[in-house]
Protein backbone atom coordinates (compact mmCIF):
# COMPACT_ATOMS: atom_id res chain seq x y z
CA UNK A 1 0.00 0.00 0.00
CA UNK A 2 1.11 3.39 -0.86
CA UNK A 3 0.08 6.44 1.75
CA UNK A 4 0.06 9.93 1.35
CA UNK A 5 -0.87 12.78 3.56
CA UNK A 6 -0.98 16.64 4.28
CA UNK A 7 -2.52 19.13 5.93
CA UNK A 8 -3.26 23.07 5.76
CA UNK A 9 -5.29 25.66 7.89
CA UNK A 10 -8.66 26.72 6.64
CA UNK A 11 -9.49 29.93 8.93
CA UNK A 12 -11.63 32.55 8.07
CA UNK A 13 -11.39 36.37 8.08
CA UNK A 14 -11.95 38.24 11.35
CA UNK A 15 -15.48 39.50 11.14
CA UNK A 16 -16.86 36.49 9.52
CA UNK A 17 -20.12 34.60 10.49
CA UNK A 18 -19.52 31.71 12.51
CA UNK A 19 -22.02 28.84 12.41
CA UNK A 20 -23.70 25.91 14.96
CA UNK A 21 -25.59 28.54 16.76
CA UNK A 22 -29.23 30.02 16.51
CA UNK A 23 -28.11 33.38 17.07
CA UNK A 24 -25.60 35.45 15.06
CA UNK A 25 -22.00 35.38 15.99
CA UNK A 26 -18.90 37.30 14.18
CA UNK A 27 -15.44 35.80 14.50
CA UNK A 28 -13.28 38.34 16.69
CA UNK A 29 -10.09 35.94 16.76
CA UNK A 30 -8.61 32.20 16.32
CA UNK A 31 -8.33 30.38 19.64
CA UNK A 32 -6.58 27.76 16.96
CA UNK A 33 -6.19 26.79 13.44
CA UNK A 34 -9.19 25.44 11.57
CA UNK A 35 -7.96 22.43 8.95
CA UNK A 36 -7.92 20.20 6.31
CA UNK A 37 -6.57 16.93 6.85
CA UNK A 38 -5.78 14.49 3.97
CA UNK A 39 -5.00 10.79 3.55
CA UNK A 40 -4.44 9.25 0.34
CA UNK A 41 -4.54 5.37 0.00
CA UNK A 42 -3.84 3.44 -2.92
CA UNK A 43 -2.88 -0.11 -4.02
CA UNK A 44 -2.73 -1.19 -8.13
CA UNK A 45 -6.20 -1.48 -8.27
CA UNK A 46 -7.62 1.69 -5.96
CA UNK A 47 -6.69 4.72 -4.71
CA UNK A 48 -9.17 6.63 -2.40
CA UNK A 49 -8.77 9.92 -0.67
CA UNK A 50 -10.30 10.94 2.59
CA UNK A 51 -10.78 14.90 3.81
CA UNK A 52 -11.25 15.80 7.27
CA UNK A 53 -12.54 19.33 7.55
CA UNK A 54 -12.87 21.74 10.63
CA UNK A 55 -16.22 23.01 9.42
CA UNK A 56 -19.52 22.46 10.80
CA UNK A 57 -21.02 20.95 7.51
CA UNK A 58 -20.64 21.71 3.65
CA UNK A 59 -24.72 22.34 2.76
CA UNK A 60 -25.44 22.08 -0.96
CA UNK A 61 -24.86 19.23 -3.47
CA UNK A 62 -23.79 21.54 -6.22
CA UNK A 63 -20.96 22.89 -4.33
CA UNK A 64 -19.93 19.44 -3.01
CA UNK A 65 -19.70 18.15 -6.63
CA UNK A 66 -17.46 21.29 -7.82
CA UNK A 67 -15.32 20.29 -4.98
CA UNK A 68 -14.57 17.14 -5.69
CA UNK A 69 -14.34 17.79 -9.93
CA UNK A 70 -11.73 20.48 -8.16
CA UNK A 71 -9.97 18.16 -6.46
CA UNK A 72 -10.21 14.58 -9.17
CA UNK A 73 -8.55 17.03 -11.29
CA UNK A 74 -5.71 18.37 -9.47
CA UNK A 75 -5.38 14.76 -8.26
CA UNK A 76 -6.15 12.20 -10.55
CA UNK A 77 -8.73 10.38 -7.91
CA UNK A 78 -11.85 9.58 -9.16
CA UNK A 79 -14.77 11.72 -7.91
CA UNK A 80 -16.35 8.99 -6.51
CA UNK A 81 -13.37 7.74 -4.46
CA UNK A 82 -13.42 11.50 -2.71
CA UNK A 83 -14.45 11.62 0.61
CA UNK A 84 -14.99 14.48 2.14
CA UNK A 85 -15.84 14.97 5.81
CA UNK A 86 -17.07 17.59 8.84
CA UNK A 87 -15.72 17.44 12.37
CA UNK A 88 -18.80 19.44 12.93
CA UNK A 89 -17.43 21.99 14.92
CA UNK A 90 -19.64 24.80 16.03
CA UNK A 91 -16.82 27.78 15.74
CA UNK A 92 -15.95 27.68 11.91
CA UNK A 93 -17.17 29.77 9.26
CA UNK A 94 -20.71 29.76 8.12
CA UNK A 95 -20.87 27.42 5.19
CA UNK A 96 -24.09 26.10 5.10
CA UNK A 97 -26.20 29.66 5.54
CA UNK A 98 -29.25 28.52 7.86
CA UNK A 99 -30.02 31.66 9.54
CA UNK A 100 -32.15 33.77 7.61
CA UNK A 101 -29.66 37.00 8.61
CA UNK A 102 -25.76 35.16 8.38
CA UNK A 103 -25.82 34.72 4.69
CA UNK A 104 -23.56 31.82 3.49
CA UNK A 105 -19.62 32.47 3.67
CA UNK A 106 -19.48 31.90 -0.79
CA UNK A 107 -15.89 33.69 -0.41
CA UNK A 108 -14.84 31.61 1.99
CA UNK A 109 -16.00 28.55 0.25
CA UNK A 110 -14.61 29.50 -3.23
CA UNK A 111 -11.05 29.94 -1.26
CA UNK A 112 -11.71 26.34 0.34
CA UNK A 113 -11.98 24.62 -3.34
CA UNK A 114 -8.51 26.24 -3.94
CA UNK A 115 -6.86 24.90 -0.91
CA UNK A 116 -8.39 21.51 -0.79
CA UNK A 117 -7.06 21.05 -4.23
CA UNK A 118 -3.71 22.07 -3.24
CA UNK A 119 -3.12 20.07 -0.34
CA UNK A 120 -5.00 16.94 -1.79
CA UNK A 121 -2.63 17.34 -4.61
CA UNK A 122 0.22 17.65 -2.04
CA UNK A 123 -0.86 14.02 -0.01
CA UNK A 124 -1.05 12.07 -3.54
CA UNK A 125 2.51 13.54 -4.46
CA UNK A 126 4.37 12.24 -1.19
CA UNK A 127 2.44 9.22 -1.49
CA UNK A 128 5.49 6.79 -0.88
CA UNK A 129 5.18 2.47 0.12
CA UNK A 130 3.80 2.19 3.86
CA UNK A 131 2.28 0.10 6.70
CA UNK A 132 -0.78 0.68 8.19
CA UNK A 133 -2.64 -0.49 11.44
CA UNK A 134 -5.75 -0.25 13.06
CA UNK A 135 -7.41 -0.65 16.78
CA UNK A 136 -10.75 -0.32 18.63
CA UNK A 137 -10.50 1.31 22.31
CA UNK A 138 -12.82 3.51 24.36
CA UNK A 139 -13.11 7.04 25.20
CA UNK A 140 -16.45 8.13 26.83
CA UNK A 141 -16.68 11.90 26.21
CA UNK A 142 -20.43 11.65 24.40
CA UNK A 143 -23.63 11.50 26.17
CA UNK A 144 -27.08 11.28 25.17
CA UNK A 145 -28.54 14.70 25.28
CA UNK A 146 -32.20 13.79 24.75
CA UNK A 147 -33.89 14.23 27.67
CA UNK A 148 -37.73 12.40 28.47
CA UNK A 149 -40.52 13.75 30.06
CA UNK A 150 -43.68 12.15 32.07
CA UNK A 151 -45.76 13.89 29.82
CA UNK A 152 -44.36 12.10 26.90
CA UNK A 153 -42.52 15.34 25.40
CA UNK A 154 -38.74 15.27 24.57
CA UNK A 155 -36.29 18.42 24.87
CA UNK A 156 -32.83 18.70 23.69
CA UNK A 157 -31.30 18.77 27.47
CA UNK A 158 -33.13 19.89 30.50
CA UNK A 159 -32.84 19.56 34.06
CA UNK A 160 -33.09 15.90 34.74
CA UNK A 161 -33.61 16.76 38.18
CA UNK A 162 -37.38 17.75 37.74
CA UNK A 163 -39.79 14.88 39.24
CA UNK A 164 -41.35 14.51 36.00
CA UNK A 165 -37.87 13.06 34.34
CA UNK A 166 -38.28 9.76 32.99
CA UNK A 167 -34.73 8.68 31.20
CA UNK A 168 -32.52 9.87 28.21
CA UNK A 169 -34.37 8.88 24.91
CA UNK A 170 -31.19 7.08 23.35
CA UNK A 171 -27.85 5.84 23.91
CA UNK A 172 -24.31 6.70 23.63
CA UNK A 173 -21.42 4.99 21.73
CA UNK A 174 -17.74 5.25 24.12
CA UNK A 175 -15.97 3.06 21.25
CA UNK A 176 -12.71 4.66 20.04
CA UNK A 177 -11.33 3.58 16.76
CA UNK A 178 -8.14 4.18 14.86
CA UNK A 179 -6.38 3.65 11.97
CA UNK A 180 -2.79 4.88 11.06
CA UNK A 181 0.02 4.66 8.71
CA UNK A 182 3.61 4.43 9.02
CA UNK A 183 6.14 4.60 6.40
CA UNK A 184 9.21 1.75 5.79
CA UNK A 185 10.64 3.53 8.65
CA UNK A 186 8.45 3.11 11.66
CA UNK A 187 7.73 7.28 10.90
CA UNK A 188 4.03 7.73 11.28
CA UNK A 189 2.45 9.51 8.13
CA UNK A 190 -1.08 9.94 9.11
CA UNK A 191 -3.77 9.26 11.94
CA UNK A 192 -7.38 8.62 11.60
CA UNK A 193 -9.55 8.11 15.01
CA UNK A 194 -12.94 8.17 15.58
CA UNK A 195 -15.31 8.85 18.28
CA UNK A 196 -18.57 10.04 18.85
CA UNK A 197 -19.93 13.54 20.35
CA UNK A 198 -21.02 16.81 18.91
CA UNK A 199 -18.18 19.19 19.02
CA UNK A 200 -19.81 21.86 21.18
CA UNK A 201 -17.35 22.13 23.70
CA UNK A 202 -17.28 25.83 23.33
CA UNK A 203 -20.11 26.33 20.83
CA UNK A 204 -20.95 29.66 21.68
CA UNK A 205 -17.70 31.08 21.43
CA UNK A 206 -16.70 34.43 19.33
CA UNK A 207 -13.67 32.81 18.09
CA UNK A 208 -12.87 30.16 15.52
CA UNK A 209 -11.91 27.34 17.13
CA UNK A 210 -11.70 23.16 15.74
CA UNK A 211 -13.06 22.54 19.61
CA UNK A 212 -11.90 19.18 21.21
CA UNK A 213 -10.76 17.55 17.57
CA UNK A 214 -8.06 20.25 17.62
CA UNK A 215 -7.02 19.69 21.11
CA UNK A 216 -6.58 15.75 20.54
CA UNK A 217 -4.95 16.93 17.20
CA UNK A 218 -2.57 19.21 19.11
CA UNK A 219 -1.29 16.65 21.77
CA UNK A 220 -0.78 13.71 19.08
CA UNK A 221 1.37 15.88 17.04
CA UNK A 222 3.34 17.03 20.63
CA UNK A 223 3.84 13.24 20.89
CA UNK A 224 4.10 11.97 17.63
CA UNK A 225 5.56 14.58 14.96
CA UNK A 226 4.28 18.12 14.82
CA UNK A 227 4.07 18.22 11.09
CA UNK A 228 1.71 14.77 11.42
CA UNK A 229 -1.90 14.94 9.42
CA UNK A 230 -4.23 13.72 11.67
CA UNK A 231 -7.84 13.02 10.59
CA UNK A 232 -11.09 13.03 12.80
CA UNK A 233 -14.29 11.35 11.82
CA UNK A 234 -17.10 12.20 13.47
CA UNK A 235 -19.18 9.39 14.97
CA UNK A 236 -23.08 9.62 14.91
CA UNK A 237 -23.31 11.87 17.58
CA UNK A 238 -26.46 14.05 16.27
CA UNK A 239 -28.20 13.04 19.89
CA UNK A 240 -24.92 13.09 21.55
CA UNK A 241 -22.82 16.32 23.41
CA UNK A 242 -19.93 16.84 25.76
CA UNK A 243 -22.20 17.19 28.98
CA UNK A 244 -23.45 14.54 31.10
CA UNK A 245 -27.20 15.14 31.63
CA UNK A 246 -26.90 12.70 34.31
CA UNK A 247 -23.75 13.70 35.91
CA UNK A 248 -23.72 15.72 39.18
CA UNK A 249 -22.82 19.35 37.06
CA UNK A 250 -24.47 19.38 33.93
CA UNK A 251 -22.49 22.31 32.98
CA UNK A 252 -18.94 23.73 33.78
CA UNK A 253 -15.81 25.45 32.63
CA UNK A 254 -16.04 24.94 28.54
CA UNK A 255 -12.42 25.51 28.12
CA UNK A 256 -11.69 22.74 30.77
CA UNK A 257 -14.16 20.29 29.41
CA UNK A 258 -12.07 21.14 25.64
CA UNK A 259 -8.55 20.15 27.22
CA UNK A 260 -10.26 17.19 28.96
CA UNK A 261 -11.68 15.40 25.83
CA UNK A 262 -9.00 16.33 23.55
CA UNK A 263 -6.87 14.75 26.42
CA UNK A 264 -9.13 11.41 26.11
CA UNK A 265 -9.24 11.16 22.60
CA UNK A 266 -5.62 11.92 22.17
CA UNK A 267 -4.17 9.57 25.06
CA UNK A 268 -6.66 6.60 23.46
CA UNK A 269 -5.69 6.67 20.03
CA UNK A 270 -1.98 6.84 21.21
CA UNK A 271 -2.11 3.78 23.66
CA UNK A 272 -4.20 2.12 20.65
CA UNK A 273 -1.24 2.79 18.29
CA UNK A 274 1.29 1.59 21.08
CA UNK A 275 0.02 -1.53 20.84
CA UNK A 276 -0.81 -2.48 17.21
CA UNK A 277 1.45 -3.92 14.63
CA UNK A 278 1.03 -2.04 11.52
CA UNK A 279 0.74 -4.38 7.97
CA UNK A 280 1.83 -3.51 4.92
CA UNK A 281 -0.70 -5.26 2.77
CA UNK A 282 -4.06 -5.65 4.04
CA UNK A 283 -7.40 -5.92 2.16
CA UNK A 284 -8.53 -2.43 0.02
CA UNK A 285 -11.60 -2.25 -1.30
CA UNK A 286 -14.29 0.51 -1.93
CA UNK A 287 -17.78 0.99 -2.73
CA UNK A 288 -20.55 3.47 -2.70
CA UNK A 289 -24.48 4.19 -3.11
CA UNK A 290 -26.99 7.10 -3.71
CA UNK A 291 -29.78 6.26 -1.06
CA UNK A 292 -32.69 8.47 -2.24
CA UNK A 293 -34.93 8.93 0.61
CA UNK A 294 -38.05 11.31 1.07
CA UNK A 295 -38.78 14.03 2.93
CA UNK A 296 -40.91 14.84 5.63
CA UNK A 297 -42.65 18.15 5.03
CA UNK A 298 -44.84 20.62 7.68
CA UNK A 299 -48.17 19.84 8.16
CA UNK A 300 -50.73 23.02 7.16
CA UNK A 301 -51.09 23.23 10.80
CA UNK A 302 -47.02 23.82 11.11
CA UNK A 303 -47.29 25.89 7.96
CA UNK A 304 -49.80 28.34 9.14
CA UNK A 305 -48.42 28.82 12.82
CA UNK A 306 -44.67 29.12 11.31
CA UNK A 307 -46.31 32.10 8.75
CA UNK A 308 -47.49 33.53 11.74
CA UNK A 309 -44.41 33.77 14.01
CA UNK A 310 -42.83 34.86 10.65
CA UNK A 311 -44.83 37.65 10.44
CA UNK A 312 -44.06 38.81 14.05
CA UNK A 313 -40.28 38.92 13.02
CA UNK A 314 -37.77 38.30 15.69
CA UNK A 315 -38.43 40.94 17.93
CA UNK A 316 -42.31 40.08 18.08
CA UNK A 317 -41.85 36.50 18.33
CA UNK A 318 -38.26 36.17 19.67
CA UNK A 319 -35.86 35.39 17.94
CA UNK A 320 -35.40 31.42 18.15
CA UNK A 321 -38.98 30.79 17.58
CA UNK A 322 -38.67 33.25 14.36
CA UNK A 323 -35.47 31.45 13.24
CA UNK A 324 -37.27 28.44 13.65
CA UNK A 325 -40.21 29.46 11.49
CA UNK A 326 -39.00 31.14 8.57
CA UNK A 327 -35.69 29.16 8.16
CA UNK A 328 -37.03 25.83 9.74
CA UNK A 329 -40.57 25.40 8.35
CA UNK A 330 -40.93 27.67 5.41
CA UNK A 331 -37.83 27.43 3.82
CA UNK A 332 -38.34 23.52 4.15
CA UNK A 333 -41.62 23.95 2.22
CA UNK A 334 -39.64 25.84 -0.34
CA UNK A 335 -37.31 24.19 -1.08
CA UNK A 336 -38.92 20.79 -1.11
CA UNK A 337 -42.01 20.89 -1.98
CA UNK A 338 -41.86 20.44 -5.69
CA UNK A 339 -40.13 17.50 -4.91
CA UNK A 340 -39.68 15.73 -1.49
CA UNK A 341 -36.85 13.71 -2.07
CA UNK A 342 -33.01 13.55 -1.19
CA UNK A 343 -29.82 12.01 -2.48
CA UNK A 344 -28.02 10.74 0.39
CA UNK A 345 -24.04 9.74 -0.65
CA UNK A 346 -22.92 6.97 1.19
CA UNK A 347 -19.47 5.11 0.96
CA UNK A 348 -18.28 1.50 2.20
CA UNK A 349 -14.34 1.29 2.76
CA UNK A 350 -12.55 -1.55 3.69
CA UNK A 351 -8.50 -1.24 5.26
CA UNK A 352 -7.71 -5.15 6.48
CA UNK A 353 -10.59 -5.93 9.20
CA UNK A 354 -11.46 -2.27 9.55
CA UNK A 355 -14.65 -0.75 7.60
CA UNK A 356 -15.25 3.10 7.65
CA UNK A 357 -18.72 3.58 6.13
CA UNK A 358 -19.97 7.30 5.81
CA UNK A 359 -23.49 8.98 5.38
CA UNK A 360 -24.29 13.13 5.12
CA UNK A 361 -26.47 13.28 7.83
CA UNK A 362 -26.39 14.39 11.74
CA UNK A 363 -27.04 10.89 12.47
CA UNK A 364 -28.14 9.47 15.82
CA UNK A 365 -26.77 7.59 18.26
CA UNK A 366 -28.80 4.21 17.59
CA UNK A 367 -28.24 4.35 14.23
CA UNK A 368 -24.75 3.99 14.25
CA UNK A 369 -24.40 1.35 17.01
CA UNK A 370 -27.34 -0.94 14.79
CA UNK A 371 -24.27 -0.58 12.23
CA UNK A 372 -21.87 -1.64 14.10
CA UNK A 373 -23.43 -4.52 14.84
CA UNK A 374 -24.63 -5.20 11.66
CA UNK A 375 -21.33 -4.95 9.97
CA UNK A 376 -18.86 -7.85 9.16
CA UNK A 377 -15.84 -5.89 10.24
CA UNK A 378 -13.70 -6.95 13.60
CA UNK A 379 -14.10 -2.27 13.12
CA UNK A 380 -15.95 -0.11 12.35
CA UNK A 381 -16.24 3.35 11.77
CA UNK A 382 -19.45 5.27 11.51
CA UNK A 383 -18.87 8.54 9.72
CA UNK A 384 -21.07 11.54 9.46
CA UNK A 385 -21.11 14.56 7.85
CA UNK A 386 -19.37 13.15 4.30
CA UNK A 387 -20.15 14.60 0.83
CA UNK A 388 -22.56 16.71 2.27
CA UNK A 389 -25.08 18.08 4.95
CA UNK A 390 -28.55 16.29 5.14
CA UNK A 391 -29.49 17.50 8.68
CA UNK A 392 -30.49 15.68 11.56
CA UNK A 393 -31.80 12.21 11.19
CA UNK A 394 -33.15 11.10 14.38
CA UNK A 395 -35.17 7.69 15.40
CA UNK A 396 -38.78 7.30 15.36
CA UNK A 397 -38.96 7.70 18.97
CA UNK A 398 -37.33 10.97 18.85
CA UNK A 399 -40.28 11.83 16.26
CA UNK A 400 -42.43 10.80 18.32
CA UNK A 401 -41.18 12.89 21.48
CA UNK A 402 -40.35 15.76 19.21
CA UNK A 403 -38.64 19.24 19.97
CA UNK A 404 -35.56 20.15 18.61
CA UNK A 405 -33.80 17.85 15.86
CA UNK A 406 -37.26 15.57 16.32
CA UNK A 407 -39.88 18.24 14.57
CA UNK A 408 -40.03 18.69 11.01
CA UNK A 409 -37.83 22.01 10.13
CA UNK A 410 -35.04 22.59 7.14
CA UNK A 411 -31.91 20.88 9.39
CA UNK A 412 -34.59 17.86 10.84
CA UNK A 413 -36.25 17.02 7.07
CA UNK A 414 -35.87 13.62 6.63
CA UNK A 415 -38.60 10.99 6.67
CA UNK A 416 -39.23 8.94 9.66
CA UNK A 417 -37.41 5.65 8.27
CA UNK A 418 -34.37 7.66 7.03
CA UNK A 419 -31.77 6.22 9.64
CA UNK A 420 -33.25 2.60 9.11
CA UNK A 421 -32.56 2.77 5.42
CA UNK A 422 -29.22 4.37 5.99
CA UNK A 423 -28.26 1.06 8.17
CA UNK A 424 -29.90 -1.49 5.71
CA UNK A 425 -28.07 0.04 2.78
CA UNK A 426 -24.48 0.63 4.61
CA UNK A 427 -24.94 -2.84 5.67
CA UNK A 428 -25.48 -4.21 2.20
CA UNK A 429 -22.62 -2.11 1.18
CA UNK A 430 -19.93 -3.33 3.89
CA UNK A 431 -20.91 -7.31 3.44
CA UNK A 432 -20.24 -7.01 -0.57
CA UNK A 433 -16.61 -5.44 0.68
CA UNK A 434 -16.24 -8.54 2.54
CA UNK A 435 -18.14 -11.04 0.21
CA UNK A 436 -15.59 -10.33 -2.31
Amino acid sequence: MNVGSAFCAINPELGDDLAGQLHRRLCEGIRDDLEANALYLADENLQVLLLSLDVAGLFEAEYMSELRAATAAATGVPERQIIITSTHTHDAPDTMGLLPDSVKNDLYLQRLVIRLAEVSAQAVAQARPARVGWARGAAHVGFNRRVCWADGSHSMYGDTQRPDFTGLEGPDDPSHTILFAVDEEGVPLAVIHANCCHATCIESALQASADFPGEARRLIRDALRPDLPVLYLQGASGDTSPWNELGPVRRWDREARLREVGALLAGETLRLMRLTEPVADPVFRHTCEDLVVDIRLPSAEELAEAEAIAAQGAEGAGRGPWILAEAGVLRLQREFAADPRETLPLHALRVGDLAILTNPCELYCQFGLDIKRRSPAAMTIVAQLADGFSGYCPTIPALMGGGYSGAAIHWARLEPYAGYKIVEASSRLVHSLWRE
